[in-house]
């Protein structure tokens, strides 16, 4: 059998949050997105602020809905921009607190739809990986963050060569950018959106800060240059330039964007949760440096009165508001003239999205199936994973399934004990909800006692008949009506992330 890596063995953080290993390609991108973020689920903390609506910047002409499907969806999007939300340039001093460069780029980043039922009491932040390989009007199928980019250049370069001024023309184009996102975000999601919001790399650092720093958590201490993640393990406050840094960060991230995602969202989550907190609320200081920030990054649609939305949400809590991912199919296709993308089933991403509003019925009217696996915080469990089969590197691509899943990494080899018949799930008492939430993350594996685990410890066996997430070692199938092939070691059915509630007693931990 071809040995396993060596065992490593990750220490298992306290039980109260969650785990993750995230890997992924270096970029300097903007997450500054949570500034508008909290801004639509904490509207309820601007109603006293008469200044704000009128010192907004706003952009009009946008081709949005009005709720009718049942909620409020809006459109937040980070992008890499080096001037405030006014157009005015960055100040050499900001620019270095941002450790971004002075790099111009079109690039939206970050992506995120906003699912707001018409009663505002709850909240669903949807984040949508910037490599989505999704039609775009004009341009055809290409990632979806490229959808302003792109647009927004070829109508730059067509209005130039027009006679337009540089001015009219980069306001104009704009503007193409901006609507060709829109659009490709509702043609993907199968909703209608209904406001947009825009923020700069600027309005992160300030948001931040202007709340005292944000709690955020690791497993083990970071130290990546190319982000400028520089941090102990453990729970620990941040400012806005190292919190830029913290959700920056793809190199050694092993699922790419989709764990760079979840960076961001335990960190807006983290954010939401100081904003909505007494101590932000009943500040009148922190609320004026709020609105002061917000004023400087945040680019709104012009027909979104955002007191109105307040007035909607002043019920809403921390713990209604939850950050989710659209469902993904394989993380590492690739087109046929070599791109890297990430394949989505548009079908199954637009039922996502509306089983969000109205989780009632299925496709054909029906009740969802409800699963079986317990509810348990997976951050609390540290799964040990053996290949006793023939597989080479099945337990590692398993464990990575797992920690996926948000479960913290233990011990990962070959398996050295007595035989076993079958892939099982080991625990000192089988029927703990640990042992039966990773049986069914791996398909419904059988569970059986082994006394010399601790409680919050499980221990995964697999062998020759194991068929569960992280078989696939290379994926090369085609995907039905499209050009898209595999690149490699990630099946093409990628885990879901376990959904981040804003409301959570502290930070979940992650790698």
């Amino acid at each position: 059998m071809p040995p396993e890596p060596p065992t490593r063995r990750v220490p298992a953080r306290d039980a109260g949050g969650g785990s993750g290993v995230f890997r992924g390609r270096p970029l300097r991108i903007a997450v500054s997105v949570a500034a508008a973020l909290t801004l639509v689920v904490t509207g309820v903390a601007w109603r006293g602020i008469d200044s704000l609506r009128s010192s907004l910047a706003t952009v009009g002409g946008l081709t949005l809905g009005d709720g009718r499907d049942g909620a409020l969806d809006i459109l937040l999007v980070g992008t890499d921009s080096r001037t405030d939300a006014h157009g005015n340039p960055l100040s050499q001093r900001e620019l270095d607190a941002l450790r971004a460069g002075e790099e111009v780029a079109n690039n939206t980043d970050t992506i995120i739809l906003v699912r707001v039922p018409l009663d505002g009491t709850s909240a669903t932040a949807i984040s949508i990986p910037r490599d989505t390989y999704v039609e775009v009007p004009d341009i055809g199928m290409s990632k979806i963050n490229a959808a302003f980019g792109a647009t927004k250049e070829t109508e730059r370069l067509r209005l130039v060569e027009a006679g337009e001024s540089d001015a009219a023309a980069e306001k104009a184009a704009t503007q193409a950018g901006r609507e060709a996102l829109v659009e490709s975000v509702a043609d993907l999601t199968g909703v209608t959106v209904d406001h947009y919001a825009e923020v700069g790399l600027l309005g992160f650092v300030l948001l931040t800060d202007a709340v005292g720093g944000v709690d955020v958590c690791l497993n083990n201490p970071v130290d990546e240059p190319l982000s400028g993640a520089n941090f102990p393990a453990g729970e620990q406050t941040l400012d806005g330039a190292d919190a830029l840094s913290f959700v920056r960060q793809r190199h050694d991230l092993p699922r790419g964007d989709l764990d760079r995602i979840v960076r961001q969202q335990v960190f807006m989550a983290s954010l939401v949760q100081k904003v909505l907190s007494a101590k932000t609320l009943s500040n009148p200081s922190k609320l004026n440096q709020l609105s002061a920030a917000v004023q400087r990054s945040v680019v709104l649609d012009s027909d979104w009165d955002v007191l109105d939305l307040a007035t909607r949400m002043q019920d809403l809590a921390g713990g209604a508001v939850q950050f989710s991912t659209i469902p993904v199919q394989d993380l590492n296709a690739m087109t046929d003239y070599g791109e890297s993308v990430v394949q989505v089933d548009p079908e199954e991403v637009r039922r996502f999205v509306a089983d969000l509003v109205d989780p009632g019925s299925g496709d054909d009217g029906s009740q969802p199936t409800t699963s079986a696996a317990p509810e348990v915080d997976a951050g609390t469990i540290t799964v040990d994973v053996a290949n006793a089969g023939g597989v080479g590197g099945l337990a590692s691509r398993v464990a990575a399934v797992l920690v996926g899943d948000g479960f913290v990494e233990g011990g990962v080899g070959n398996h050295t004990g007595r035989a076993v018949d079958e892939s099982t799930v080991f625990a000192a008492d089988p029927e703990s909800d640990q042992a039966r939430a990773v049986a069914e993350a791996l398909g419904g594996l059988a569970t059986a006692a082994d006394p010399s685990l601790d409680a919050d410890t499980v221990r995964v066996v697999l062998t020759a008949d194991y068929a569960g997430p992280g078989t696939d070692a290379n994926v090369t199938s085609v995907a039905s009506g499209s050009d898209l092939v595999s690149a490699g070691a990630t099946p093409t059915s990628v885990p879901a992330a376990p959904p981040i509630d804003a409301g959570s007693a502290g930070p979940r931990c992650v790698n």
